[in-house]
């Protein structure tokens, strides 16, 4: 499915100039830039002084520019370079040509020693401007840190036009999906909390839509025969129209949608089906729906679907790998220590496109053995899309405000194994190096909650730079073997 819920990014470049600095060098510096990207928007105006920065301002916005590059193609004037950033609404990435032709005379523009400056003005005016790991370079090495940038400004423009809707509240005894919503609006970030009730009319008002025999024809697509229950497809096409026409309805002033809401106990009896696979589908389109209204689950999934550009899940970190399993089918590869992986679930919720081919829609056994007669056929618990999930590599993260209202992040880059689960629901074997440390001294110590968000790529560097440039000061990862966390036991 097209990932329709997230920005396109526009991306302009503005060249500036020190004026002892011949302007001409940072002019034929950004049009070489511009040859290795012929889709950015170069403007015209190079930038010198304060009114050459309100005209280049002007020029990127007409031209429709959502982020920018700000280029020192010599030494660079650091007051209307810096204004560059607060005056424009957007992401700016900064970066500095080097030295390319060997005329140190004539042709040497010091902008190697102008970053400096631009960053010291940049951080006297509070602005997360994104400066790559090494931000100097030629026309082809700044290609590179373009299109590392744009993922990154992808989900920075996503959240600021994202809101949050819940349906809830949390389950009993889910405190760790506690959301304090400061954490939010501190990112820029709307929400909108709704009742079940609210659900159950607006799914109600939907019975006998018109669109729902298209939906039921695009799911029978998707799954195949015999991996779905044609009697219950009615009821989740209804479910599916009822979410989308309540995103399109409740939007207000932004942009962008999420979902975070209420799945059991109440709901699989009162609406008559689990909602895990349309879920799953509105995932594949960048449309996340967190179970259990775990809000920043869906903030979380929804970065991860910006700076992928792909669908994402949410899972519990849920389960040990078996040693009898990991004797027999990691170990003898030698790449894995048994407290690397783990168990990587949820009831149903994963995109099919990231299941392995025997996927197929089923029933929720936990909610089976709780809610329906002992002994009985699965009626109401039906709807969860279960499967392996597919081998290839991860990244597992999550942003969470915590209950004293600091957000903080983590992020790990492992994969899945090839290795069948013999389990039910959307499953997977993982494995993170050092997971068992990071799983103690992170996760455990910083008292995150059991839901990870996972893209499936390994986009921890994106990750990095996006939470840096949300002012995350708190992004914790996996230390390498040797390398102690702060609460790690020397001895």
């Amino acid at each position: 499915m097209k990932m329709d819920n997230i920005p396109e990014v526009k991306l302009g470049l503005i060249a500036v100039s020190r004026d002892c600095f011949p302007i001409e060098l940072s002019r034929k510096r950004a049009e070489a830039i511009k040859a290795c990207c012929p889709e950015l928007f170069l403007c015209p105006v190079t930038v010198e002084n304060e009114r050459d920065m309100q005209e280049s301002v002007r020029c990127v916005r007409e031209a429709g520019c959502n982020a920018l590059v700000v280029f020192l193609g010599n030494f660079g004037p650091e007051t209307p370079e810096t204004l560059i950033a607060k005056e424009f609404d957007g992401p700016c990435m900064f970066v500095a040509a080097a030295e390319g032709d060997g005329d140190l005379i004539n042709g040497r523009g010091d902008a190697f020693c102008g970053m400096l400056n631009c960053s010291y003005n940049l951080g006297m005016r509070g602005i997360d401007a994104y400066i790559p790991s090494y931000p100097v370079g030629r026309a082809e090495d700044i290609a590179g840190m373009i299109a590392e940038f744009i993922p990154v400004a992808r989900a920075v423009l996503g959240l600021r036009g994202l809101k949050i809707i819940t349906f809830g509240p949390r389950p009993q005894d889910f405190f760790a999906c506690n959301a304090p919503i400061r954490g939010l609006y501190e990112l820029g970030v709307e929400i909108e909390e709704n009742s079940e009730l609210d659900l159950l009319v607006a799914y109600k008002a939907h019975e006998g839509d018109p669109r729902i025999d298209d939906v039921c024809r695009d799911m029978a697509a998707e799954m195949k025969e015999g991996c779905y229950y044609p009697d219950l497809n009615r009821r989740m096409a209804q479910f599916e129209l009822t979410l989308l026409d309540w995103a399109r309805d409740h939007l207000g002033a932004r942009k962008y949608v999420a979902f975070a809401n209420k799945c059991w106990p109440a709901f699989p009896e009162t609406f008559g089906f689990e909602p895990c696979y349309v879920n799953s589908r509105l995932a594949s389109r960048g449309i996340p729906v967190a179970c259990e209204v775990d809000i920043y689950g869906s903030l979380s999934e929804y970065i991860g679907a910006c700076v992928s550009g792909d669908a994402v899940t949410l899972l519990d970190i849920n389960n040990s790998v078996p040693a009898k399993m990991f004797e027999e089918e990691i170990a003898p590869g030698g790449t894995w220590k048994l407290t690397d992986t783990f168990m990587g679930f949820h009831c149903g919720n994963t995109p099919e496109c990231k299941l392995c081919s025997d996927r197929a829609i089923k029933y929720q056994l936990i909610q089976h053995r709780l809610l329906e007669p002992k002994g009985s056929e699965p009626d109401f618990t039906r709807g969860t899309l279960e499967g392996d999930i597919a081998a290839g590599p991860v990244t597992f993260y999550r942003l969470q405000c915590d209950s004293e209202g600091v957000l903080r992040a983590y992020i790990a880059q492992g994969e899945v194994l090839d290795v069948r689960t013999r389990s039910f629901g959307g499953i997977g074997v993982f494995a993170i190096p050092e997971m068992g440390r990071f799983y103690r001294h992170v996760l455990i110590e910083k008292h995150y909650p059991h839901h990870g968000a996972v893209a499936f790529c390994h986009c921890g560097k994106a990750l990095f730079e996006v939470f840096r440039m949300l002012g995350i000061r708190d992004i914790a990862y996996n230390q390498p073997s040797g390398e102690r966390y702060p609460t790690e036991n020397p001895f």
